[in-house]
């Protein structure tokens, strides 16, 4: 094989991509391997009993003597909350910015990983040579400090990813989207621009979060008992509003979720949260106070069910109960999928006698989202002007609108690649084009458990949380393959014993005689048996109850 061939660019996404949520992206040069963000994402409702998702990493456990570092853009879970379990298989330097890397190592100490693993501070203003490509940042704003975007430099050329971006005139910690930086690499010349798509859907531009600090003191100004603010743990710039409003109005807050808590003594002692001396109590001191000078800051903002919020709407926390007449602030945007979950507490709350303010920023004031809408992204496009373009970060619906909005701006429809994870674009000569498809999917964490739930578990949890389960027990004779004891059926989830017994009697019934038939034609292989008894016991119970249990048959022999 020619060494051209050999030498090509290839950029392509493990996660985040036709989905929100565990961002991960390639961009690979000849033997030369950079790793952009390591996120995870939450459930879906069909994973049942699944923690988080993380990407598939195959390809680059394959491929890991060619992977230089892991760049991270911002300290949000969707972009940094895969590392602990990627680092335990692939120990590569990482490197972020010093709010994130605070954040990350919370995480890797917890992991028991900190002192394993090689660490990098940067800043807007580094430059990192990784192998044959050389990496440069530009500041960018989102709804937590120290966000940056990242440009590749590569023998094909330029490759620009945004990170998680909008441009807020007037950001509340005062760190500008740096649009010079971007318009000069627009003017050097973009190879291939890779831009979020979270907000592709929204016309017009996102609001700047300094409006909500002063809807959120209007808020705290009216409520005649406590306020309690639910939250993303890592929106520190809401974090800083509801400090500043609790400051103006003369309240004291006090913190509730372990998240919340961790991010607040980061930012903290990193010098990107300014709280008074004297502002933050314990929780169990606010019963001692009056209730018109409480702030409670928690998370639960997506009725996540264990969650602060969800628990003190169902007055199982340990430490705050909310009371009639308090005052819940909901300042987030349900993700797609959790608004049943917002719903729900809601709900609660109101069953309390809570007065609760939710829903949409753009209706309550109280929130606004940290991602760029349509006149944003093209903003970014026209400063970049890349000659090709992958949208990336949203679901296949946001991606595509995505693309029609860089066609608007006058990017050639034939230049724009609408990709699934693991679908590589790649780049010899100054053209891109399709490539062939790598290893991308779903690693599943269960407790303690990575990867060792894959859909045929799943399949099984969905059929016995649908359905239940029939155990069905029988002992036969090692002689002659008589019955000598049951069988014996155990319901769990199927149908209630008690109430049952007339068919549960049938069901034994049936199970006997098969197995009678069985050894009269002298079948006695177990795996035949038990496929047998389950497909006789599966049409009887269907037709009887128009329902499929999962039967599981024990066959023993003595």
């Amino acid at each position: 094989m020619s060494k051209k061939n050999v030498d090509k660019l290839s950029i392509f996404a493990l996660g985040g991509v036709g989905e929100i949520g565990k961002n991960m992206y390639v961009v690979q040069y000849a033997n030369d391997i950079v790793v952009i963000d390591c996120g995870l994402k939450f459930p879906e409702e069909d994973m049942l009993g699944i923690d988080i998702v993380i990407p598939d990493i195959s390809y680059l456990l394959d491929n890991r003597d060619k992977v230089r570092g892991i760049i991270i853009t911002h300290g949000h879970e969707d972009h940094i909350g895969g590392l602990s379990y990627v680092l335990r298989q692939l120990n590569v330097p990482i490197y972020a910015t010093k709010l994130t890397l605070g954040l990350i190592e919370t995480k890797l100490r917890e992991a028991g990983l900190l002192g394993d693993t090689k660490r990098n501070l940067i800043s807007s203003e580094s430059e990192l040579v990784l192998g044959c490509m050389t990496a440069t940042f530009f500041k960018t704003n989102h709804s937590i400090p120290d966000s940056v975007g990242v440009c590749l430099a590569t023998p094909e050329g330029n490759v620009v990813h945004t990170g998680d971006f909008k441009f807020d005139q007037t950001p509340v910690n005062d760190q500008y989207a740096d649009i010079h930086r971007m318009a000069e690499l627009g003017s050097k010349g973009v190879l291939a621009l890779l831009s979020d798509s979270t907000n592709a859907e929204r016309p017009g531009y996102t609001g700047s979060e300094r409006g909500v600090g002063t809807e959120i003191e209007d808020v705290f100004r009216k409520a005649k008992q406590r306020v309690i603010i639910a939250t993303f743990a890592s929106n520190i710039h809401r974090i800083q509003q509801v400090i500043d409003a609790a400051e103006a109005t003369k309240r004291k807050v006090t913190v509730i979720g372990r998240s919340m808590v961790n991010v607040v003594s980061i930012a903290g002692d990193l010098g990107y949260l300014r709280i008074p001396d004297g502002m933050l109590i314990e929780p169990e001191e606010i019963n001692k106070m009056a209730a018109d000078r409480v702030v409670v800051l928690s998370t639960g903002s997506q009725g996540e069910p264990m969650s602060a919020l969800t628990r003190m709407a169902r007055s199982t926390h340990r430490k705050v109960d909310i009371m009639p007449g308090d005052t819940v602030v909901i300042a987030a945007t349900p993700i797609p999928g959790n608004e049943r979950y917002v719903g729900r507490t809601v709900d609660e709350l109101m069953r309390i006698g809570a007065h609760v303010i939710y829903g949409p920023g753009s209706i309550t004031g109280v929130h606004v989202s940290g991602h760029g809408s349509q006149e944003e992204l093209k903003l970014m496009l026209n400063l970049m002007k890349p000659k090709y373009f992958i949208p990336i970060h949203g679901e296949y619906r946001m991606l595509r609108q995505h693309a029609n909005l860089a066609e608007a701006v006058g990017i050639p429809k034939e230049n724009i690649f609408v990709v699934d994870n693991g679908e590589v674009v790649e780049v010899l000569d100054g053209a891109a084009r399709k490539g062939s498809k790598v290893t991308a999917g779903n690693i599943l964490i269960d407790g303690l458990g990575v990867g060792d739930v894959g859909n045929i578990v799943l399949r099984d949890r969905k059929l016995l949380s649908q359905d239940g389960i029939l155990v069905v027990v029988v002992t036969l004779s090692k002689q002659d393959g008589a019955i000598l004891s049951g069988p014996d059926i155990i319901s769990r989830g199927f149908v209630y014993v008690r109430e049952s017994e007339g068919l549960l009697d049938e069901a034994n019934r049936i199970v006997a005689s098969t197995l009678k038939r069985l050894m009269n034609e002298n079948v006695n292989e177990w795996a035949s048996l038990k496929t047998h008894v389950k497909d006789a016991l599966g049409r009887f119970l269907y037709e009887q109850t128009k329902r499929r249990p999962m039967i599981l048959p024990i066959i023993m022999e003595v």
